[in-house]
């Protein structure tokens, strides 16, 4: 067999040009994943390299229909407070142990009760899971819970052999996917190698997966049109007519199920002194300060749809009366006065990408003409999340990739326990009605109980929503069957290079 290569890049530098075997398959991602544990993971990368690791027991499809993975079939009842799962009986973790019933409720129970399991709240309601035979798992909920399924579908839903649980898994996972994993080298290259004795081996087509982070997006596409990639997830808007234009590429944009945020620290620690944590209306005129439009254009040229709410149009939950146009720079400059400021000095921290630069530079260039004089503290991403998790932030880049159901958009951020709330919001008519909401199966009553959500969030702004997320992916025009989902996961079954 030829040797494969590990693409390297630094800023301003190429990947080396090896020749590279047709087997490996090399992705180009935008951060270096945190933790390869599902349970702890919080970066949407590592949920791209976890796709590959981890099977999970239920699946998306392009059109966001939930379909069977792990679990062959599944059923509600008891008042949809009970949910069980038929597990298949041919799929292994990569140790060679059988995935049973078994190994799924110490799955669920680890994501359920580990201290700094980063699931909890997407597994809130479920207060007990049973394995009364091999093949059967059955979820006790306490109440229902209309979003359970597509957190499922997602880290929640991922299998790590029971066996590693002790063996920091984040290092070194044993999961239950096509690919298994062979290396790691931080911020260079994690390499994962084909399982072949994976229940659908034969749809995975590739040796090797090999990734490679690269933050500059100006970077990333160069060593794709050189060849040296195969795919890069989150090409730039400003480069997409390059990509459009390459012949021997392909470029292949969906509309997202999330956004881009920034975070205010309310009370998490040290970085919770600051002035927007005590007085809402500085944080209204922070809000008041970004033109998302001016966004839109001038970083996102015309891709970055401008948010002010955590849901995206094609929700239900989505409602326009909480949507506004353009800046009130004099408005905002007054509300700083009427909270007793003249002007605010903030930090805000965000991940070191070029996409996230440009928008932080047009942040601080805005809000100094509204009243802030906002410093930048650029971080790597993972450490970033770090940061958020501690509350080493002021004001902190908030992204989520989106999940099926309204729940997950919004729940684990704003919930007074949510396992992703880094600025500590906590409003109990705000939990009560999220709690609500997840367990009506009624989308107009459901609907009725976000708005109340929106209606807090619009007035506290604990999160200032700036765009929704799209996923534009640049991809060799040689690989075929590569077919993008509106949660920016890389899903490579079927997919494979075109014979010569």
């Amino acid at each position: 067999m030829r040797p494969f290569c590990f693409a390297m890049a630094t800023a301003g530098m190429l990947v080396s040009s090896m020749a590279c075997a047709q087997s490996s398959l090399r992705i180009g991602l935008q951060d270096d994943p945190d933790t390869l544990d599902p349970v702890r993971s919080r970066t949407f990368v590592g949920r791209i390299v976890l796709a590959s690791l981890c099977n999970k027991l239920v699946e998306i499809t392009p059109d966001l229909k939930i379909v069977p993975q792990l679990a062959q079939s599944w059923a509600w009842s008891g008042e949809n407070k009970t949910l069980t799962f038929k597990l298949r009986g041919d799929a292994l973790f990569h140790d060679g142990t059988p995935v049973t019933a078994a190994a799924v409720k110490a799955n669920l129970d680890r994501a359920r009760t580990l201290p700094d399991s980063n699931r909890k709240s997407e597994l809130a309601t479920v207060a007990s899971v049973q394995a009364p035979n091999a093949n059967t798992v059955v979820l006790q909920l306490s109440e229902p819970d209309a979003s359970l399924l597509s957190q499922l579908s997602d880290r929640a839903g991922m299998m790590l052999s029971p066996a590693t649980f002790a063996k920091d898994p984040g290092s070194r996972p044993v999961c239950s996917g096509p690919y298994q994993f062979k290396e790691r080298v931080q911020n260079d290259r994690i390499v994962l190698e084909k399982f072949s004795k994976h229940w659908d081996a034969a749809n995975y087509h590739f040796a090797r997966l090999i990734f490679t982070p690269i933050p500059d997006a100006t970077v990333r596409l160069s060593n794709l049109r050189a060849g040296d990639l195969d795919i890069i997830e989150r090409v730039a808007p400003m480069d997409t007519k390059t990509v459009r234009d390459d012949k021997s590429l392909n470029l292949l944009p969906v509309t997202g199920l999330g956004f881009q945020a920034i975070s205010v620290n309310l009370g998490n620690g040290a970085g919770a002194n600051n002035p927007l944590a005590k007085d809402k209306r500085v944080r209204q005129a922070l809000d008041l300060a970004i033109d998302r439009e001016a966004i839109n254009q001038i970083v996102g040229e015309g891709m970055l749809q401008p948010a002010h709410q955590p849901f995206p149009p094609e929700s239900f939950a989505y409602n326009k009366a909480f949507e506004h146009t353009g800046r009130d720079p004099k408005k905002a400059r007054a509300l700083l006065k009427e909270a007793g400021f003249d002007r605010v000095k903030l930090e805000m921290t965000y991940g070191n990408n070029t996409t996230m630069q440009q928008v932080c530079e047009l942040i601080q260039a805005m809000g100094a003409e509204a009243g802030f004089d906002i410093s930048l503290r650029p971080a790597e991403f993972a450490s970033l999340q770090s940061a958020l998790a501690r509350g080493d932030f002021v004001v902190g880049q908030s992204g989520w990739s989106g999940r099926v159901d309204p729940s997950g958009n919004v729940h684990q951020y704003v919930s007074c326990k949510g396992s992703l709330n880094d600025g500590r919001f906590c409003n109990a008519d705000v939990d009560a009605a999220l709690n609500s909401a997840r367990a009506e199966p009624d989308e107009a009553k459901r609907r009725a109980l976000y708005d109340k959500v929106l209606a807090t969030l619009q007035a506290e702004r604990p999160i200032i929503y700036l765009f929704y997320q799209p996923w534009i992916f640049g991809v060799q025009k040689k690989l075929t069957g590569f077919v993008p989902h509106p949660d920016g996961m890389i899903r490579l079954r079927a997919v494979s290079f075109t014979k010569k």
